[in-house]
């Protein structure tokens, strides 16, 4: 492959009270929409989705998501949306129900309209999936044939869900410079299907600027659930930036680790995509023998953010060696995202790392007493 390819949504909207728009934004593309969303999320921002709709003469059919981004998932909601001869499908929630969403609309053919009521991970604005199976191990990634055709995000809704999820989703987007930077010298294919572009390129590098200067203050915004200057900045690079910037330019180790601890059972299976992602790029960090001082400057900025930066922190302080190892190799296994770094890995080499990383983040902690 020698083009370079970039790819993105029809339109992204930002801002408060955006979900109350929805009709208006969606109005002229279809007349039945299919809305997913948790039981939870129906009742934060679904409901308000669904009455939007109505209100512009769009009538709304309620999914239920059940919670995971497997086959069968995706599969049930599908038949539901054929049933009611669904030509638009929202996906209402976090990033499983968008992936769902993306998923049933692939198989719909309609308008895909994405909601997110988080920006916990960069989901939204992709045209790919992450499938688990219905334990939640990951399986692989599926492609569709386009990008969402609208992403309506609302910063207050996202304001007044817990600290944790803006944390994850920084976390998740701070990879996002990291891995194309792998993938850019290793001149590896991207999710997009071609070479790395300029663009890309710079998105990215943008994604990571804005979130070491607004990150901690946008943290600290969503604690007292106020939308700030530094929020919208960070909800932007979370969710736009780092969608651009890790489809059209590459994932490598991070999310290949992040891919590897699914194989683990226990608490980890509990920890946020973003929470597994941080750790993963302190292993991606560790292979690529990065100085001190820029490893410490991301074991430093997660701390601020309550991120893990050791296996303690994962709740993997007493996993034995043979089941890191099973992390390892699930990480370097055939298709995985560790084959973009500019080196061959093996599973040693990453077991390796995962060690090292875990030891250079509690070193950087007993150096500031904590």
């Amino acid at each position: 492959m020698t083009e370079r390819v970039f790819i993105s949504p029809g339109k992204y909207v930002q801002g408060k009270n955006v979900v109350d728009k929805t009709g208006e934004y969606v109005k002229g593309l279809g007349s039945v929409a299919l809305v997913i969303a948790d039981d939870i999320v129906w009742d934060i921002a679904g409901s308000r989705v669904a009455n939007s709709l109505e209100q512009s003469g769009i009538a709304a059919v309620k999914a239920e998501f059940g919670g995971e981004a497997s086959r069968s998932e995706i599969e049930r909601l599908a038949e539901q949306g054929k049933g009611s001869n669904v030509d638009i499908v929202i996906g209402v929630g976090g990033g499983k129900t968008l992936d769902t969403a993306k998923a049933v609309n692939d198989r719909l053919n309609g308008v895909c309209v994405i909601v997110p009521t988080t920006a916990s991970t960069d989901a939204p604005t992709s045209a790919l999936s992450v499938i688990y199976s219905d334990t939640g191990e990951f399986e692989s990634y599926a492609f569709y044939r386009k990008n969402p055709d609208l992403i309506l995000v609302d910063t207050k809704v996202i304001a007044g869900a817990p600290p944790l999820f803006l944390a994850s989703g920084i976390a998740d987007a701070l990879a996002t410079w990291i891995e194309a930077r792998a993938v850019i010298e290793a001149r590896a294919t991207t999710m997009a299907g071609g070479l790395p572009t300029l663009a890309a390129e710079a998105i990215a590098k943008k994604c990571e600027e804005v979130l070491f200067d607004y990150g901690v203050l946008a943290y600290e915004s969503v604690k007292r659930k106020v939308v700030t200057p530094a929020l919208e900045a960070v909800v932007e690079a979370n969710t736009l930036l780092s969608g651009l910037g890790f489809e059209s330019g590459g994932l490598a180790g991070a999310h290949a680790v992040h891919n590897g601890f699914t194989v683990l059972e226990g608490e980890i299976h509990h920890m946020t995509h973003g929470q597994k992602v941080a750790f993963g790029t302190l292993v991606q960090l560790a292979l690529e023998q990065r100085p001190l001082h820029e490893i410490e400057q991301y074991i430093d900025f997660y701390l601020q953010l309550d991120l893990p930066v050791t296996l303690e922190d994962l709740k993997l302080k007493d996993t034995p060696v043979e089941d890191l190892f099973r992390v390892a190799q699930a990480a370097t296994k055939e298709g995985e995202t560790a084959a973009n770094l500019p080196f061959k890995v093996t599973a040693d080499d990453v077991l390796d790392a995962i060690l090292a990383a875990d030891q250079y983040s509690k070193a950087y902690k007993a150096k500031l007493s904590l």
